[in-house]
């Protein structure tokens, strides 16, 4: 099968370290391993691929000019040339082209940006099937957190890609549920992300009280930074603010009053670090701290290690619609996971079973939780092998690529392979 990926979006650099290029890269890998060939066509690449997708061929796509923000919009939507044809009528033509030169492809499938919807619209003219891939309700998200300013301009567009694709992908309940205010609901096919177990299922030494190399109780790497007799709590992401990091600091200054060997490992940057500095300056937190900055992927499972215990301690939020790659990963590691209790992460982590869930916000419960891990490294034992066990089963990249082909044979013009 021969698979057109279509990455518009300006704001992810697919080679880069955000949580959306890691996205990317992984589905690659994974129908890759499918036995798929798949091209790129991309916006951003954000430098060299990792050695095991130096294969897939590259088309660039339109850069996105920098300016105020409505030029910004003016210019990405100006890329689908039909909305701005006598400006832009020479990179449509460009668009349409390489995709039909590069061809045929069985398949095109695009992670959904908020100005983007000529590639489905290039499939449906051509008799292709298509998925588009929603991660987010992206035209509240940018109105929120980055400004909007042609609202109308981007529903149009979404209409578009939307009606065009064959079949609509949502990573979770939450964005499908957003999605049907779209498209009829048996459109719309859920499937969360997961994890690249050849990167993270590795032994996490021995059960708890046994002997083996860099081992302790519950399984963590022991390190000249990480003492076999502390207790580290740690967190993976960008440092920004629904990912609740106030809730954790707080948190964690509970817990450091009655566990005085408890550490923080935090691992991520963003536009929140300075703040996060601040507050754990005002909690004299800094020297039981460790605050990694933005680290390369394939380091990511090695700090896993160092952990006893991961958190996600989202905020309280009436539209979660997320579904988080830290948590699966956390998972697939063989960590305890603390969460809080929302959205998808309710089918994700079965409460005293696979992890513990808490009251978003609710940082005295976190603390708490917390607390009673460190009490008992061998409930920390089972709950982390529980986890890698249902991440195992249900939440691999590989059973991801595997939904996604079998999705595109179903399309009333899917291909024979």
């Amino acid at each position: 099968m021969r698979i057109a990926y279509i990455c518009a979006d300006p704001g992810i650099p697919v080679f880069g370290q955000k949580g959306g290029s890691i996205h990317v890269q992984e589905v690659m890998r994974a129908l890759g391993r499918q036995g798929a060939r798949v091209e790129l066509f991309a916006v951003r690449f954000g430098g060299l691929p990792a050695a095991d997708l130096a294969d897939v061929v590259q088309h660039p796509l339109p850069p996105v000019p920098k300016g105020d923000l409505a030029q910004r919009e003016a210019a990405a939507l100006a890329i689908n040339a039909d909305l701005w044809a006598d400006l832009w009528a020479d990179l449509w033509a460009d668009l349409w082209a390489e995709l039909a030169l590069s061809g045929p492809f069985d398949l095109i499938y695009e992670r959904y940006s908020l100005w983007s919807y000529s590639a489905m619209e290039f499939a449906q003219t051509h008799n292709i099937p298509a998925l588009l891939e929603v991660n987010a309700p992206l035209i509240e998200e940018q109105a929120q957190h980055r400004g909007l300013i042609d609202r109308e301009g981007a529903q149009r567009a979404a209409s578009r890609a939307f009606q065009a694709a064959s079949s609509l992908i949502a990573v979770s309940e939450e964005v499908k549920q957003y999605l049907t205010g779209w498209v009829s609901g048996d459109r719309v096919q859920v499937i969360a992300n997961g994890v690249n177990h050849h990167r993270f299922i590795k032994p996490r030494g021995v059960e708890p009280g046994g002997v083996g190399p860099g081992a302790v109780s519950g399984g963590r790497l022991s390190t000249p930074e990480t003492p076999a007799d502390t207790f580290t709590v740690g967190f993976v992401g960008s440092l920004k603010p629904w990912h609740g990091l106030s809730h954790l600091v707080n948190a964690f200054a509970r817990l450091q009053q009655r566990v005085p060997e408890a550490r923080l490992l935090i691992v991520g940057d963003g536009p929140g670090r300075g703040a996060l500095g601040a507050e754990l300056a005002e909690r004299q937190l800094q020297s039981v701290t460790r605050l990694t900055g933005a680290v390369p992927p394939d380091q990511i499972p090695d700090l896993l290690a160092r952990m006893d215990v991961a958190v996600a301690p989202y905020p309280a939020s009436p539209n979660f619609y997320f579904s988080p790659l830290k948590v699966v990963e956390y998972m697939a590691a063989g960590l305890p996971v603390v969460v809080s209790d929302l959205g998808q992460l309710r089918h994700l982590v079965v409460n005293n079973v696979t992890g513990l869930l808490r009251p978003p916000g609710d940082e005295v419960a976190l603390a708490l939780a917390l607390e009673d891990l460190w009490r008992s490294p061998s409930r920390r034992h089972s709950l982390g092998r529980a986890a890698q066990q249902h991440i195992l089963a249900h939440h691999t990249w590989d059973a991801v690529a595997q939904q996604i082909i079998a999705l595109a044979h179903r399309q009333p013009s899917a291909c024979n392979g």
